[in-house]
């Protein structure tokens, strides 16, 4: 039984570093950008498909993910300029509407494209035993991968030049225009970053998971949880509230059944809301 509860929690530690590289998209952006991007969860499906598809051609979806994370960058700052902004400094309501019709039109192209049968990366990259305890060789790679990339983001945003005008922008963003830093670049910056991080976690997830079109619309639901456990505007927050949930719904699973998971997960969010809403490490980028 103890060997069953360590593998639990090993589990739960490799796919909670997953699910917050997905939130640190979520939360960097609204960190810069004050936006709550309700396209994340099309995104992360998309990342999903942009994986399988690599992986059809012949590219380790590992290997792919320097690609996935570019195209994720170029496509988050096209969205930047085509939907957000001329209304950046609109009421917020205009920009959670315009996410939200990001996300529509993303899913009902991808319904109609590849309809909403489960799609599967049949990659087999063997697995570590220690003892009784097997770890799928997926997971490990995706958490070791979810890891460099929140190492790599660290160190864009507090060593580059580049990323300590995000955090100014995070700050201040009219401060941050008065020492002549181009605040457009740097907001469509952000939300590629954002983007890019979202598909790439999709691209892993997608490793592990069967997936469709609709798949992203449940990490997303976690990505808000994260953030809100973790701190809205944090990515250290999001990371440490990723390594939480995922411990604590690969660990509830031995005890409830899977279906009660989003219910223990929004009542983790309404308790995190009541009891301290600014989340453990909420804060600026």
């Amino acid at each position: 039984m103890l060997d069953v509860w360590i593998d639990s929690i090993i589990s739960g530690i490799l796919l909670g570093l997953v699910y917050g590289l997905a939130a640190i998209g979520l939360s960097l952006i609204w960190g810069v950008m004050k936006v709550i991007n309700l396209s994340h969860g099309a995104f992360i499906a998309l990342g999903m498909f942009t994986a399988y598809f690599l992986f059809a051609f012949g590219l380790n979806p590992y290997l792919g993910v320097p690609i996935i994370f570019a195209l994720g960058i170029i496509l988050g700052i096209a969205v930047y300029f085509v939907a957000l902004h001329r209304i950046i400094d609109a009421p917020e309501l205009s920009t959670l509407l315009s996410t939200f019709s990001i996300s529509l039109f993303i899913i009902g192209l991808g319904t109609f494209v590849w309809t909403t049968i489960p799609y599967a990366i049949d990659i087999h990259v063997g697995s570590i035993s220690i003892g009784n305890i097997t770890i799928l060789g997926t997971k490990v790679i995706a958490g070791i991968v979810s890891i460099i990339l929140t190492i790599l983001l660290y160190i864009f945003l507090y060593r580059t030049k580049t990323g300590k005008a995000v955090r100014a922008v995070s700050m201040n963003r009219v401060a941050a225009e008065l020492m002549g830093i181009n605040t457009t670049r740097i907001l469509a910056l952000s939300f590629g970053i954002g983007i890019a991080l979202a598909m790439t976690a999709g691209a892993l997830i997608a490793t592990i998971f069967p997936f469709t079109i609709l798949s992203g619309g449940v990490y997303e639901l976690k990505s808000f949880v994260i953030c809100v456990l973790g701190g809205l505007g944090s990515p250290i927050g999001a990371l440490v509230g990723g390594l939480i949930l995922g411990i604590i719904e690969n660990v509830i699973t031995l005890q409830i059944p899977t279906g009660l998971v989003p219910f223990i997960e929004f009542t983790i969010l309404v308790a995190v809301l009541l009891i301290k809403p600014s989340g453990l490490l909420g804060g600026e980028v």
